[in-house]
């Protein structure tokens, strides 16, 4: 049964109508609007509907609202800074890393909360970490690359600091 549960999405607290069983990802693209995790397989094999909750990537598809109260949600919609892109989504697009784009935001929100604990990585740590995210269009080794580019920005923002 349909009830007002309210949801902390992007740094906003935002209610919406549902069933507390009902998948978060359903509650963000139908009921908020955001477009940023995507219907893959329904079953949290491909990564598509990747989002942030207190900084852990989870698959959204799977995620009861249920599970969800209190905690902080961050979709690929709420990583940059209004206009500006986050460091991240700038390197995907610097190094070309998109084709189809399907799986990108599974991608770029598991790198975002890979990086966040792994802030060095090197290549194969990235692939390891990448591994539970599907991707059919072959654009792994630039995926790959931009998250490299990433961290040398993270690191460089770091010294700033």
């Amino acid at each position: 049964m349909a009830q007002s549960i309210t949801l902390n999405v992007n740094g906003k607290e935002r209610t919406v109508q549902a069933d507390e069983q009902s998948m978060l990802l359903y509650a963000l693209r139908d009921n908020l609007g955001l477009h940023g995790p995507k219907f893959g397989c329904g079953l949290s094999e491909c990564g598509a509907c990747t989002v942030l909750m207190d900084g852990k990537a989870v698959h959204s598809c799977v995620t009861p609202l249920s599970a969800v109260r209190g905690r902080k949600i961050v979709t690929l919609e709420g990583l940059g800074g209004g206009s500006e892109l986050h460091p991240l989504q700038q390197a995907f697009i610097d190094e070309q890393a998109a084709q189809c784009g399907y799986c990108l935001n599974g991608v770029i929100m598991t790198a975002k909360a890979f990086l966040d604990t792994h802030p060095h990585p090197t290549r194969d740590q990235i692939k390891q970490a990448l591994d539970g995210t599907l991707c059919r269009c072959g654009t792994h080794m630039r995926m790959v690359r931009a998250i490299e580019r990433a961290s040398r920005h993270e690191s460089t923002q770091e010294g700033q600091a």
